[in-house]
């Protein structure tokens, strides 16, 4: 009965880190535009973004996405990479980015993935 209960584990937590990191842009290809000058988009609350943030980031919150970039960023096909945290606000956010035209958005993931890619810049 306990190796269930760990089996079941285990495939939940795989399927967690699957679902978590589908969706994401390969560390290449977020180098690659890195290098040459994407929009970093850090969309944590402002609380999180006081407490750390990437020098390369501007805050914009997942709450206020669909109403600040549109006066933000006029070219639809300026290449973006959002993160967050965990990246799920991110997935978010690149979603409501897509629905409004922009086609360049790119879900990067956590905070903690974003600054190991920007540090081996």
């Amino acid at each position: 009965m306990d190796w269930i209960i760990i089996a079941v584990t285990a495939l939940l937590l795989f399927g967690y880190l699957f679902v978590r990191r589908k969706g994401q842009i390969s560390a290449e290809a977020a180098r690659q535009f890195l290098r040459q000058g994407a929009l970093l988009i850090d969309v944590r609350d402002p609380v999180e973004y006081q407490a750390a943030h990437l020098d390369r980031a501007i805050n914009i919150p997942l709450d206020e996405i669909e109403t600040t970039v549109p006066s933000r960023i006029k070219d639809k096909d300026q290449v973006v990479l959002v993160h967050c945290q965990s990246g799920a606000r991110s997935g978010i956010a690149r979603n409501k980015l897509a629905a409004l035209g922009y086609t360049r958005v790119y879900n990067l993931g956590s905070y903690d993935r974003a600054a190991h890619l920007v540090s081996e810049l």
